[in-house]
């Protein structure tokens, strides 16, 4: 090999240290990787290595841009609480790791098979962060089961993964072969999801690790006090207090139900909800902020129609009251709070207690610290105010507009159908898709940009320049043409070999170049055997997708890495077995459905 592919893989190898001992964040360890082949390369004048242009060329690759697009239409989603109506019947209320693990994983790989995984991993990111604050689940025991169940269900068919495309196109053009069916890898990615998705469940106990927050949510010593309507004709009207999904926000109890002028205190889990039913709840800010966007409950003050601005230009505003607040030893109402400050009390705190008292009927003291919903302004406004010793805004605390949760679904569900049929590819359906979710107000501009993750972005598309340098340096196409070499003339070794080479070369560069890279070599194999070449235009694609080793192989994988607090060695414990699973349930099976 040449040096500039002993130096790329060095390199590479550093990379795979680096994060294995989070020595930086992903995100700088690999653009700094990036950065040191384009030096030398530059430096020594290099051809071999990427020059600015062709390391950058990554970032303009289309499933980069498509990932960044689908962070705003999840936004769209999440705003209008459109994610809810979708996942809520599916994930329901699971009581265990192992359920809330089969409930995810088994959707995500049906949806899978017949949609791009990418934006299923992208809309299930948020549901998976949700459930794990209702239920105490711990976020590094959902995140890898989600990308892993995509990945399995894109296996199952010929577009549930744009790799299997990809090959397919090979086959034509290259092979000289008809083009497969939809569902000719079935036969083989069906057991392989089957077996995958039950090692998932029998030894995610051990392999998964189980990390939680540094800060529990039960630490925060702000004990609000919270009062919500049953909305008239709402969805909670008619269910009970467990399947509102009201006894599974962490740090928040209610304490009473006001019915008709008649308190019910230490309510039970299965008393019915009824229109015009005033909810009193205690709790912590997180979980405040959770119950306001839930379809079907309202803040019980009715001030916050008063307000001038618009709810979408409002978030929640935390004011802790001053020893100078002109409104001391006045209550809410008489104070008129919301005329004066053109913000609506929704909730109190006082030392941690209990404030036995209508909103309204708060008596201010000093030290209050008071829930305001107001325009986003107010916490500049107020912030030197003598009124306030503390102003603070609430992330992530906009109300959420329901009544355009059905359009939001309505664009998911046409950007889904235009794909699937063809018409539109992925990143041009996404785009329109995204656009609409600024255009018709299910997300705003500033809202849209906010949600993507950089750093997601930036890891991809700095591991595509990696991938291409490892193409382009000569050092994978000389590993894998000695790999196979050592395997003689048994095409059974020859086959386990091509499935080996491009799961591993799938877990360093990208599914669709590990692809495009081994699949010359292993035709020319098949064609001086004098043995059929569908066996291994299978294991081809088995291998391609199962990227499962480490979190660079493939985006949902990196997609997940932050979000579950990985490390890279978690990928490692649970995903070698994993590879190696796949890898001998597809190299048996192939040469029996397709003999050589």
């Amino acid at each position: 090999m040449p040096w500039e592919a002993w130096f790329t893989i060095s390199i590479v190898i550093l990379l795979i240290i680096g994060l294995a001992r989070s020595w930086a964040a992903p995100d700088l360890l690999v653009i700094g990787s990036l950065s040191v082949l384009m030096l030398v390369g530059v430096v020594f004048g290099s051809d071999k290595l990427p020059s600015p242009s062709d390391a950058v060329a990554g970032f303009g690759n289309s499933g980069l841009l498509t990932v960044g697009v689908l962070f705003v239409v999840v936004e769209g989603l999440v705003r209008t609480g459109g994610m809810t109506l979708i996942t809520r019947p599916l994930l329901g209320q699971p009581r265990s790791i192992l359920t809330a693990q089969a409930r995810l994983v088994l959707p995500v790989a049906g949806l899978s098979a017949f949609l791009n995984n990418t934006p299923i991993v992208a809309m299930f990111m948020p549901v998976v962060d949700d459930l794990c604050k209702k239920t105490g689940i711990s976020p590094s025991k959902l995140f890898l089961p989600l990308s892993y169940a995509a990945i399995f269900g894109g296996i199952c068919t010929l577009i549930g993964t744009s790799t299997n495309l990809v090959v397919n196109g090979l086959v034509v053009s290259q092979a000289k072969m008809p083009s497969l069916g939809m569902f000719d890898i079935t036969w083989i990615g069906l057991p392989c999801a089957l077996a995958g998705l039950t090692y998932l469940l029998l030894f995610n106990r051990w392999l998964l690790p189980d990390r939680k927050p540094p800060i529990s949510f039960s630490d925060d010593p702000r004990q609000y006090t919270v009062e919500m309507i049953v909305q008239p004709s709402g969805p909670l009207v008619g269910q009970t207090i467990e399947q509102a999904g009201l006894r599974h926000l962490p740090g928040l109890y209610l304490a009473e139900i006001e019915r008709n002028g008649q308190i019910l205190p230490a309510v039970g889990p299965q008393e019915h909800l009824y229109t015009g039913d005033r909810l009193v709840f205690v709790g912590i800010i997180e979980s405040v902020v959770d119950l306001r966007k839930m379809r079907g409950l309202t803040p019980a003050t009715n001030q916050m129609f008063k307000l001038d601005s618009p709810r979408t230009q409002r978030s929640l505003i935390e004011a802790v009251v001053s020893d100078r607040c002109p409104l001391i030893g006045k209550s809410i109402r008489e104070g008129r709070f919301r005329t004066h400050y053109n913000a609506a009390v929704i909730a109190a705190a006082r030392s941690g207690k209990r404030i036995n008292a209508k909103i309204g009927d708060v008596v201010l003291q000093a030290g209050d610290t008071l829930l305001l919903e107001a325009h986003a302004s107010f916490a500049e406004e107020q912030r030197n105010s003598a009124d306030f010793f503390l102003v603070s805004r609430v992330e992530n605390s906009s109300p959420p507009r329901h009544e355009r949760a059905w359009v939001a679904l309505l664009i998911l569900l046409a950007m889904v159908v235009v794909v699937t049929v063809e018409w539109l590819d992925i990143l041009t359906a996404a785009m329109i898709a995204g656009g609409l979710m600024i255009l018709t107000r299910c997300c705003t501009g500033p809202e849209a940009r906010r949600s993507v993750d950089w750093s997601v972005l930036i890891v991809i598309g700095a591991a595509l320049g990696i991938g291409q340098a490892l193409e382009t340096s000569g050092a994978a196409k000389t590993i894998a043409q000695n790999l196979i070499g050592l395997a003689g003339g048994n095409p059974w070794v020859i086959l386990l070999v091509v499935c080996f080479l491009t799961t591993l070369f799938t877990e360093m560069i990208t599914n669709n170049a590990a692809a495009v890279l081994v699949f010359p070599i292993a035709l020319s194999s098949a064609q001086s055997l004098g043995v059929n070449f569908m066996p291994f235009v299978m294991a081809i694609m088995v291998g391609a997708s199962a990227s499962f080793s480490t979190p660079i192989g493939y985006q949902t994988n990196l997609m997940v890495y932050g979000p579950g607090g990985y490390r890279f060695t978690d990928y490692l414990r649970i995903g070698i077995p994993l590879n190696l699973l796949i890898m001998a349930i597809s190299v048996t099976l192939t040469p029996i459905i397709w003999p050589f």
